[in-house]
Protein backbone atom coordinates (compact mmCIF):
# COMPACT_ATOMS: atom_id res chain seq x y z
CA UNK A 1 0.00 0.00 0.00
CA UNK A 2 1.78 3.72 -0.92
CA UNK A 3 0.68 7.20 0.85
CA UNK A 4 -1.34 8.65 -1.50
CA UNK A 5 -3.31 11.96 -2.73
CA UNK A 6 -6.85 11.84 -1.16
CA UNK A 7 -8.61 11.68 -3.66
CA UNK A 8 -11.64 14.32 -4.85
CA UNK A 9 -10.18 16.56 -1.93
CA UNK A 10 -7.87 18.43 -4.22
CA UNK A 11 -8.75 22.37 -3.83
CA UNK A 12 -6.61 23.68 -6.65
CA UNK A 13 -3.87 25.50 -4.44
CA UNK A 14 -0.52 25.56 -6.22
CA UNK A 15 2.56 25.77 -5.22
CA UNK A 16 3.67 28.66 -7.28
CA UNK A 17 0.61 30.47 -5.84
CA UNK A 18 1.72 31.46 -2.09
CA UNK A 19 2.21 35.06 -1.43
CA UNK A 20 -0.36 35.89 1.88
CA UNK A 21 -0.65 37.51 4.74
CA UNK A 22 -1.79 36.53 8.12
CA UNK A 23 -3.17 39.50 10.67
CA UNK A 24 -1.80 39.06 14.39
CA UNK A 25 0.45 36.32 13.78
CA UNK A 26 2.20 37.13 17.62
CA UNK A 27 -0.50 36.90 19.60
CA UNK A 28 0.38 32.97 21.06
CA UNK A 29 3.80 32.64 20.65
CA UNK A 30 4.68 31.81 17.31
CA UNK A 31 7.19 29.13 17.81
CA UNK A 32 5.67 26.24 20.11
CA UNK A 33 8.89 24.83 22.01
CA UNK A 34 11.28 27.82 21.94
CA UNK A 35 10.91 31.68 21.72
CA UNK A 36 13.62 32.08 19.40
CA UNK A 37 12.67 33.95 16.27
CA UNK A 38 14.16 32.57 13.34
CA UNK A 39 15.79 33.81 10.03
CA UNK A 40 13.30 35.85 7.08
CA UNK A 41 12.99 33.21 4.40
CA UNK A 42 13.74 34.82 1.05
CA UNK A 43 10.31 36.80 -0.15
CA UNK A 44 9.10 35.90 -3.78
CA UNK A 45 6.02 37.80 -4.32
CA UNK A 46 3.15 36.32 -6.75
CA UNK A 47 0.66 37.66 -8.84
CA UNK A 48 -2.55 36.73 -7.34
CA UNK A 49 -3.78 34.41 -4.59
CA UNK A 50 -6.08 31.56 -5.07
CA UNK A 51 -9.97 31.70 -2.92
CA UNK A 52 -8.24 29.04 -0.57
CA UNK A 53 -5.62 31.13 1.03
CA UNK A 54 -7.85 34.09 1.52
CA UNK A 55 -10.16 31.83 3.60
CA UNK A 56 -6.76 30.38 5.26
CA UNK A 57 -5.55 34.05 6.02
CA UNK A 58 -9.65 35.26 7.05
CA UNK A 59 -9.75 32.15 9.40
CA UNK A 60 -6.23 32.87 10.76
CA UNK A 61 -6.80 36.26 11.85
CA UNK A 62 -10.12 35.42 13.42
CA UNK A 63 -8.58 32.59 15.24
CA UNK A 64 -6.16 35.42 16.11
CA UNK A 65 -8.51 37.34 17.73
CA UNK A 66 -10.12 35.05 19.93
CA UNK A 67 -6.81 33.48 21.03
CA UNK A 68 -6.10 37.69 21.95
CA UNK A 69 -8.92 38.09 24.29
CA UNK A 70 -8.33 34.37 25.68
CA UNK A 71 -4.57 35.38 26.66
CA UNK A 72 -5.98 38.81 28.01
CA UNK A 73 -8.07 37.09 30.04
CA UNK A 74 -5.16 34.75 31.76
CA UNK A 75 -2.90 37.14 31.81
CA UNK A 76 -1.63 39.35 35.16
CA UNK A 77 0.06 42.35 34.98
CA UNK A 78 3.70 42.25 37.41
CA UNK A 79 5.17 45.88 38.09
CA UNK A 80 8.49 46.66 38.19
CA UNK A 81 10.58 49.54 37.44
CA UNK A 82 13.18 50.62 35.47
CA UNK A 83 15.80 54.07 34.93
CA UNK A 84 15.67 56.03 32.18
CA UNK A 85 16.85 58.66 30.91
CA UNK A 86 14.99 61.83 30.60
CA UNK A 87 15.21 65.12 28.34
CA UNK A 88 17.08 66.50 31.01
CA UNK A 89 19.81 64.03 30.87
CA UNK A 90 19.01 62.79 34.78
CA UNK A 91 17.91 59.15 35.50
CA UNK A 92 14.35 58.89 36.12
CA UNK A 93 12.56 55.76 37.67
CA UNK A 94 9.84 54.95 36.15
CA UNK A 95 6.88 52.25 36.69
CA UNK A 96 6.24 49.61 34.11
CA UNK A 97 3.25 46.87 33.93
CA UNK A 98 4.49 43.57 32.85
CA UNK A 99 2.19 40.90 31.84
CA UNK A 100 2.94 37.49 32.38
CA UNK A 101 0.55 34.36 31.10
CA UNK A 102 -0.56 32.47 34.76
CA UNK A 103 -0.41 28.66 34.20
CA UNK A 104 -0.95 25.85 36.57
CA UNK A 105 0.55 22.80 36.27
CA UNK A 106 -0.37 20.01 39.07
CA UNK A 107 1.62 16.80 37.89
CA UNK A 108 5.00 15.62 39.09
CA UNK A 109 7.45 15.93 36.16
CA UNK A 110 9.58 13.81 38.60
CA UNK A 111 9.06 9.98 39.15
CA UNK A 112 10.46 7.35 41.42
CA UNK A 113 11.41 3.64 40.02
CA UNK A 114 9.85 3.92 36.76
CA UNK A 115 11.42 0.80 35.17
CA UNK A 116 9.27 -0.92 37.65
CA UNK A 117 7.73 -3.94 35.65
CA UNK A 118 9.35 -3.42 32.83
CA UNK A 119 10.23 -6.38 30.44
CA UNK A 120 13.71 -6.53 29.70
CA UNK A 121 15.08 -9.68 28.15
CA UNK A 122 14.70 -9.31 24.87
CA UNK A 123 15.85 -6.00 25.06
CA UNK A 124 19.76 -4.56 24.14
CA UNK A 125 21.03 -4.23 27.21
CA UNK A 126 23.42 -1.49 26.36
CA UNK A 127 20.89 0.55 24.58
CA UNK A 128 18.65 0.18 27.37
CA UNK A 129 21.42 1.01 30.15
CA UNK A 130 21.74 4.16 28.44
CA UNK A 131 18.35 4.78 27.98
CA UNK A 132 17.66 5.03 31.80
CA UNK A 133 20.54 6.48 32.42
CA UNK A 134 19.46 9.30 30.40
CA UNK A 135 15.70 9.41 31.34
CA UNK A 136 16.90 9.19 34.96
CA UNK A 137 14.01 10.24 37.30
CA UNK A 138 12.28 12.49 35.17
CA UNK A 139 8.52 10.94 34.83
CA UNK A 140 8.49 10.09 31.34
CA UNK A 141 9.67 7.00 28.82
CA UNK A 142 12.23 6.31 26.24
CA UNK A 143 12.40 4.08 23.61
CA UNK A 144 15.07 3.16 20.92
CA UNK A 145 14.12 1.54 17.70
CA UNK A 146 16.11 0.03 14.77
CA UNK A 147 14.66 1.90 11.88
CA UNK A 148 15.65 -1.07 9.36
CA UNK A 149 13.41 -3.80 11.31
CA UNK A 150 11.10 -2.51 13.32
CA UNK A 151 12.50 -3.90 16.67
CA UNK A 152 12.47 -2.12 19.63
CA UNK A 153 15.87 -1.90 20.96
CA UNK A 154 14.36 -1.00 24.32
CA UNK A 155 11.37 0.87 26.19
CA UNK A 156 11.99 2.29 29.41
CA UNK A 157 8.77 2.95 31.34
CA UNK A 158 6.30 0.33 29.52
CA UNK A 159 3.74 1.18 31.29
CA UNK A 160 3.90 5.02 30.09
CA UNK A 161 5.16 3.66 26.39
CA UNK A 162 1.60 1.32 26.32
CA UNK A 163 -0.57 3.98 27.56
CA UNK A 164 -3.33 5.12 25.19
CA UNK A 165 -1.08 8.63 24.77
CA UNK A 166 -1.33 12.04 24.61
CA UNK A 167 -1.36 15.23 22.92
CA UNK A 168 1.60 15.37 20.09
CA UNK A 169 1.93 18.75 20.12
CA UNK A 170 4.61 20.07 17.76
CA UNK A 171 5.28 16.64 16.78
CA UNK A 172 2.34 16.85 14.53
CA UNK A 173 3.84 18.75 12.54
CA UNK A 174 5.78 16.06 10.62
CA UNK A 175 3.02 14.49 9.41
CA UNK A 176 1.52 17.66 8.21
CA UNK A 177 5.19 18.64 6.26
CA UNK A 178 4.63 15.60 4.49
CA UNK A 179 0.88 15.76 3.85
CA UNK A 180 1.57 19.33 2.18
CA UNK A 181 4.62 18.59 0.51
CA UNK A 182 2.69 15.27 -1.02
CA UNK A 183 0.11 17.47 -2.04
CA UNK A 184 2.47 19.65 -4.11
CA UNK A 185 1.30 23.13 -2.00
CA UNK A 186 5.10 23.80 -0.75
CA UNK A 187 8.68 23.11 -0.92
CA UNK A 188 11.12 23.13 1.59
CA UNK A 189 12.06 26.88 -0.06
CA UNK A 190 8.64 27.85 -0.27
CA UNK A 191 8.00 31.53 1.66
CA UNK A 192 5.05 31.97 3.35
CA UNK A 193 3.91 35.74 4.42
CA UNK A 194 2.87 35.65 7.81
CA UNK A 195 2.62 39.14 8.23
CA UNK A 196 4.73 42.08 8.93
CA UNK A 197 6.59 41.62 5.94
CA UNK A 198 8.04 37.83 7.93
CA UNK A 199 8.22 34.90 5.60
CA UNK A 200 9.31 31.52 6.25
CA UNK A 201 9.85 28.64 4.52
CA UNK A 202 9.63 24.82 5.72
CA UNK A 203 13.07 24.39 7.15
CA UNK A 204 12.45 27.49 9.28
CA UNK A 205 9.46 26.33 10.14
CA UNK A 206 10.30 22.91 11.14
CA UNK A 207 13.38 24.40 12.78
CA UNK A 208 11.48 26.80 14.85
CA UNK A 209 8.36 24.79 15.35
CA UNK A 210 6.52 28.34 13.80
CA UNK A 211 2.84 27.11 14.74
CA UNK A 212 1.32 29.93 12.35
CA UNK A 213 2.79 28.18 9.34
CA UNK A 214 1.50 25.12 9.98
CA UNK A 215 -2.11 26.63 11.04
CA UNK A 216 -1.99 28.14 7.43
CA UNK A 217 -1.21 24.54 5.77
CA UNK A 218 -3.80 23.14 7.31
CA UNK A 219 -6.41 25.33 6.47
CA UNK A 220 -4.88 25.11 3.05
CA UNK A 221 -4.78 21.14 3.16
CA UNK A 222 -8.29 21.10 4.55
CA UNK A 223 -9.14 18.30 7.73
CA UNK A 224 -10.01 15.36 5.11
CA UNK A 225 -6.86 15.82 3.55
CA UNK A 226 -4.93 16.32 7.02
CA UNK A 227 -6.89 13.60 8.20
CA UNK A 228 -6.27 11.14 5.18
CA UNK A 229 -2.37 12.05 5.69
CA UNK A 230 -1.94 11.29 9.48
CA UNK A 231 -3.67 8.00 9.29
CA UNK A 232 -1.46 6.84 6.28
CA UNK A 233 1.47 7.47 8.93
CA UNK A 234 -0.33 5.18 11.50
CA UNK A 235 -2.11 7.27 13.97
CA UNK A 236 -5.36 6.06 15.15
CA UNK A 237 -3.49 2.29 14.43
CA UNK A 238 -1.82 -0.05 16.99
CA UNK A 239 2.34 0.73 16.02
CA UNK A 240 3.19 -2.70 17.24
CA UNK A 241 2.68 -6.30 16.44
CA UNK A 242 1.28 -8.13 19.00
CA UNK A 243 2.77 -6.56 21.94
CA UNK A 244 1.22 -7.24 25.24
CA UNK A 245 -0.66 -4.24 26.80
CA UNK A 246 -0.39 -1.70 24.29
CA UNK A 247 -3.24 0.83 23.92
CA UNK A 248 -4.46 2.89 20.69
CA UNK A 249 -3.79 6.92 20.13
CA UNK A 250 -6.71 8.13 18.55
CA UNK A 251 -7.37 10.60 15.55
CA UNK A 252 -10.39 12.32 15.77
CA UNK A 253 -13.04 11.54 12.89
CA UNK A 254 -14.12 15.49 13.11
CA UNK A 255 -12.26 18.50 12.92
CA UNK A 256 -11.87 20.40 15.82
CA UNK A 257 -14.52 23.21 16.40
CA UNK A 258 -13.94 26.59 14.79
CA UNK A 259 -14.19 28.38 18.36
CA UNK A 260 -11.00 25.91 19.54
CA UNK A 261 -8.65 26.60 16.39
CA UNK A 262 -10.08 23.99 13.79
CA UNK A 263 -7.75 22.27 11.70
CA UNK A 264 -5.34 24.88 12.06
CA UNK A 265 -4.77 24.25 15.80
CA UNK A 266 -4.97 20.55 15.28
CA UNK A 267 -1.88 21.09 12.76
CA UNK A 268 -0.07 23.15 14.75
CA UNK A 269 -0.59 21.44 18.36
CA UNK A 270 -2.35 17.97 17.40
CA UNK A 271 -5.25 19.44 19.72
CA UNK A 272 -7.78 16.73 19.90
CA UNK A 273 -5.48 14.05 18.84
CA UNK A 274 -4.35 11.57 21.38
CA UNK A 275 -0.49 9.52 20.06
CA UNK A 276 1.18 7.34 21.54
CA UNK A 277 4.89 6.91 21.92
CA UNK A 278 5.46 3.88 19.65
CA UNK A 279 2.90 5.41 16.91
CA UNK A 280 5.88 8.58 17.12
CA UNK A 281 8.44 6.23 17.14
CA UNK A 282 7.07 4.30 13.79
CA UNK A 283 6.43 7.62 11.71
CA UNK A 284 10.02 8.74 12.46
CA UNK A 285 11.43 5.15 11.51
CA UNK A 286 9.46 5.21 8.22
CA UNK A 287 11.16 8.95 7.97
CA UNK A 288 14.75 7.17 8.47
CA UNK A 289 14.42 4.45 6.36
CA UNK A 290 12.94 6.31 3.36
CA UNK A 291 9.34 5.30 3.45
CA UNK A 292 8.29 1.61 5.19
CA UNK A 293 6.00 2.00 7.91
CA UNK A 294 6.83 -1.05 9.95
CA UNK A 295 4.62 -2.81 12.23
CA UNK A 296 7.04 -2.36 15.45
CA UNK A 297 8.22 -5.19 17.30
CA UNK A 298 9.42 -6.17 21.15
CA UNK A 299 10.76 -8.98 21.81
CA UNK A 300 10.56 -10.84 25.57
CA UNK A 301 13.26 -13.60 25.33
CA UNK A 302 16.44 -14.41 23.22
CA UNK A 303 14.25 -16.36 21.18
CA UNK A 304 12.21 -14.20 20.03
CA UNK A 305 14.66 -12.07 18.80
CA UNK A 306 16.51 -15.11 17.06
CA UNK A 307 12.97 -15.52 15.23
CA UNK A 308 12.48 -11.84 14.65
CA UNK A 309 11.31 -11.14 10.93
CA UNK A 310 10.17 -7.58 9.99
CA UNK A 311 6.81 -6.81 9.50
CA UNK A 312 5.34 -4.04 6.67
CA UNK A 313 2.62 -2.30 7.83
CA UNK A 314 2.81 -0.37 4.56
CA UNK A 315 5.04 1.10 2.16
CA UNK A 316 4.71 5.33 2.14
CA UNK A 317 5.43 7.32 -1.60
CA UNK A 318 7.41 9.69 0.88
CA UNK A 319 11.25 8.89 -1.19
CA UNK A 320 11.20 11.93 -2.78
CA UNK A 321 9.52 13.97 0.29
CA UNK A 322 12.89 13.41 2.95
CA UNK A 323 15.20 15.19 1.39
CA UNK A 324 12.44 18.08 1.86
CA UNK A 325 12.31 17.38 5.95
CA UNK A 326 15.33 16.74 6.67
CA UNK A 327 17.22 19.75 6.38
CA UNK A 328 14.66 21.25 9.08
CA UNK A 329 14.36 18.52 10.82
CA UNK A 330 18.76 18.72 11.39
CA UNK A 331 18.39 22.42 11.90
CA UNK A 332 15.85 21.64 14.93
CA UNK A 333 19.18 20.29 16.39
CA UNK A 334 21.33 22.71 15.44
CA UNK A 335 20.06 26.07 16.30
CA UNK A 336 16.11 25.38 16.63
CA UNK A 337 13.98 23.77 19.29
CA UNK A 338 15.82 20.89 20.13
CA UNK A 339 19.36 22.67 19.82
CA UNK A 340 19.69 21.53 23.95
CA UNK A 341 20.47 17.92 22.48
CA UNK A 342 23.90 19.98 21.51
CA UNK A 343 25.34 20.48 24.89
CA UNK A 344 25.64 16.42 25.34
CA UNK A 345 26.38 15.20 21.61
CA UNK A 346 27.80 16.58 18.58
CA UNK A 347 29.71 13.69 16.71
CA UNK A 348 26.78 12.74 14.58
CA UNK A 349 24.14 14.47 12.55
CA UNK A 350 20.51 13.72 14.27
CA UNK A 351 16.98 14.70 12.68
CA UNK A 352 14.32 15.62 15.24
CA UNK A 353 11.21 17.33 16.20
CA UNK A 354 10.10 18.39 19.54
CA UNK A 355 7.02 18.75 21.05
CA UNK A 356 5.52 21.00 23.98
CA UNK A 357 1.90 21.77 25.00
CA UNK A 358 -0.11 20.92 28.73
CA UNK A 359 -3.81 19.68 29.40
CA UNK A 360 -5.75 19.90 32.38
CA UNK A 361 -2.41 21.06 34.67
CA UNK A 362 0.10 18.16 32.88
CA UNK A 363 2.46 19.09 30.45
CA UNK A 364 3.93 16.98 27.58
CA UNK A 365 7.87 17.30 26.36
CA UNK A 366 7.97 15.18 22.83
CA UNK A 367 11.11 14.51 20.80
CA UNK A 368 11.12 11.82 18.45
CA UNK A 369 14.76 11.81 16.02
CA UNK A 370 16.85 9.81 14.18
CA UNK A 371 20.63 9.72 14.04
CA UNK A 372 23.01 9.18 11.24
CA UNK A 373 26.35 6.63 12.81
CA UNK A 374 28.36 4.42 11.73
CA UNK A 375 26.70 1.42 12.67
CA UNK A 376 23.69 2.63 10.66
CA UNK A 377 20.19 5.13 11.80
CA UNK A 378 18.93 4.31 15.24
CA UNK A 379 15.55 6.23 15.88
CA UNK A 380 14.39 7.52 19.54
CA UNK A 381 11.61 8.76 21.30
CA UNK A 382 11.80 10.49 24.60
CA UNK A 383 7.86 11.83 25.65
CA UNK A 384 7.99 13.58 29.28
CA UNK A 385 4.75 14.20 31.58
CA UNK A 386 4.81 16.45 34.62
CA UNK A 387 5.28 20.29 35.32
CA UNK A 388 6.89 23.54 34.58
CA UNK A 389 10.34 21.24 33.92
CA UNK A 390 8.68 19.28 31.68
CA UNK A 391 9.07 20.25 27.90
CA UNK A 392 10.02 19.49 23.88
CA UNK A 393 13.81 20.97 24.30
CA UNK A 394 14.37 18.97 27.88
CA UNK A 395 13.43 15.51 25.99
CA UNK A 396 16.01 16.75 23.58
CA UNK A 397 18.80 17.29 25.75
CA UNK A 398 18.01 13.96 27.55
CA UNK A 399 18.34 12.27 23.88
CA UNK A 400 21.69 14.09 23.43
CA UNK A 401 22.76 12.29 26.63
CA UNK A 402 21.40 8.94 25.56
CA UNK A 403 22.96 9.42 22.42
CA UNK A 404 26.23 10.59 24.22
CA UNK A 405 26.23 7.19 26.53
CA UNK A 406 26.04 5.18 23.64
CA UNK A 407 29.04 6.79 22.19
CA UNK A 408 31.50 6.57 25.16
CA UNK A 409 30.92 2.47 25.34
CA UNK A 410 31.53 2.86 21.78
CA UNK A 411 28.25 0.99 21.02
CA UNK A 412 28.32 2.76 17.48
CA UNK A 413 31.83 0.93 16.51
CA UNK A 414 30.74 -2.62 17.31
CA UNK A 415 29.35 -3.50 14.11
CA UNK A 416 29.21 -2.07 10.61
CA UNK A 417 26.55 -0.43 9.37
CA UNK A 418 25.36 -3.05 6.91
CA UNK A 419 24.63 -5.75 9.43
CA UNK A 420 22.13 -3.28 11.12
CA UNK A 421 19.29 -5.11 9.60
CA UNK A 422 20.54 -8.22 10.65
CA UNK A 423 18.06 -10.22 13.30
CA UNK A 424 20.12 -10.05 15.61
CA UNK A 425 21.23 -6.00 16.04
CA UNK A 426 21.48 -5.20 19.48
CA UNK A 427 22.30 -8.61 21.24
CA UNK A 428 25.68 -7.64 22.18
Amino acid sequence: MTIRRATGLRTGILATVFSFTLMSHAVSPANADSPSSSPKARTVHRAHITPVLHAATRAASAHAAKAAAAIHAAVKPVMTSRLIRGANGRLVRVSVARHKVLERFYASSFADDVTSGDVTEGEDPVVRAAAVAALGNMNGTALAIDPATGRILTMVNQKLALSSGAEPCSTIKLTVALAALQEGIVTRDTPVALGGGYHLNLTEALAHSNNMYFETLGRALGFERVRHYATELGLGELAGYNIAGEQLGTYPDQELPAALGGVGRMCSFGESVSMTPLQLGAIVSAIANGGTLYYLQHPTTVDEIAALEPKVKRTLDIASLIPEMQDGMLAATKYGTARSLRANFREFPVMGKTGTCSNNGTRFGWFGSFADTPRGRIVTVIFLEGGRPTFGPKAAELTGQFYRALFDTKYFDSKPAESVAANSVGTN
